[in-house]
């Protein structure tokens, strides 16, 4: 999730809960905290450069590592004089602020391990996207009326907006997967596995992947009080045995490979418009068709043959046509077929 919302629900918890002890000081502490897992982030390395995303989202987001990172980030309040004396309810504080951050994170695609050490699978709900405005808008509203009206109430109802928002989107992507089935059985595939992925700041719309036969096929999926979709493309996956000879002969390229490929949940594809670059394919710059946001390239005759291609800047959102979309006016939208006999 952006760190704004990150910020926003460790000082509303925070203040909720410790408010009546630490008055003007608790969601200062929430926010620091509930930001501080992010530090990972700069954990960068030149001649390592898929480091940073194993490093990302691992132990600093860990649900054994929240006593830690409570007590770090409460560390630099207690070393003031005129807090030490409150050091019971400003660990509380920075503890649950640091607890919220890998939960809210597990919501999205990326993936959070939250089971590190014990097991390095990454956690997706495929919930909310990393932006979501209407979650950072009930954030923050109910922060500001905390805070301005001297009462916890209003940050505990922006909290449990967001939790009622996330149970929307649970049983919308139920929905989703029920559609996208629809979608495949109507076209003779026989799925191997499936997902769908939200789009920005609403449950209605949601990007559909699913695996058959070794390709993968995309859809745009809307789910109003009438299910439809936008059919969108296919593209084959890239299993390490599809790689060229010069690549698999290279260990550290057979080894970057596999760790992009964990990465992505083996969701792995080339980019169409650049078939050197492998793709993540569980996001696309595009709303329908797969361009990968980011991805890898390799060169087998280069002291550092693994490249991390980035097009995170390129990433808009055509706000005109999304509003098209939630509202139903998108007339590239069909029916959903009809369910089979039996």
């Amino acid at each position: 999730m952006d760190p704004f919302t990150h910020a926003l629900l460790g000082a509303s918890a925070a203040q909720f809960a410790f408010g009546r002890r630490l008055p003007r000081r608790a969601w200062l502490i929430g926010a620091g905290a509930g930001l501080a897992p992010d530090l990972d982030f700069f954990i960068r390395s030149a001649s390592d450069p898929l480091l940073n995303i194993e490093l990302h989202r691992q132990f600093t987001h860990a649900l054994a590592f929240i006593p830690i990172g409570g007590a770090l980030t409460g560390l630099p309040w207690l070393l003031r004089r005129r807090t030490r004396a409150d050091w019971r309810p400003v660990l509380g504080a920075a503890t649950l602020a640091y607890a919220t951050h890998g939960l809210l994170d597990a919501c999205t695609n990326y993936g959070t391990q939250l089971l590190w050490p014990f097991a390095d699978l990454r956690v997706a709900w495929h919930l909310v996207t990393t932006i979501g405005p209407p979650i950072t808008l009930l954030l923050l509203l109910g922060l500001l009326g905390t805070l301005l009206g001297r009462r916890r109430c209003p940050a505990a109802l922006g909290v449990i907006g967001c939790l009622a928002y996330l149970g929307i989107a649970v049983g919308q992507q139920a929905r989703g997967l029920a559609a996208q089935t629809l979608i495949a059985d109507a076209r003779g595939h026989a799925i191997t596995r499936a997902k769908v992925f939200p789009t920005v700041g609403n449950p209605v719309l949601w990007r559909a992947v699913y695996e058959t036969d070794g390709v993968l096929y995309t859809d745009r999926i809307r789910l109003g009080s009438t299910p439809s979709f936008k059919p969108g493309n296919s593209v084959s996956l890239s299993a390490e045995a599809s790689l060229p000879a010069a690549l698999r002969s290279n260990p550290r390229v057979v080894r970057d490979y596999r760790r992009f490929a964990r990465f992505s949940d083996g969701w792995v594809a080339r980019a169409p418009a650049d078939p050197e670059v492998l793709g993540d394919a569980r996001y696309s710059l595009s709303t329908e068709r797969f361009e990968p946001i980011w991805g890898v390239r390799f060169h087998p005759d280069r002291a550092l043959p693994t490249e991390w291609v980035d097009f995170t800047r390129q990433n808009r959102v055509p706000l005109a046509s999304l509003w098209r979309e939630i509202s139903g006016r998108d007339e590239a939208y069909r029916p959903l077929p009809a369910v089979p006999p039996g």
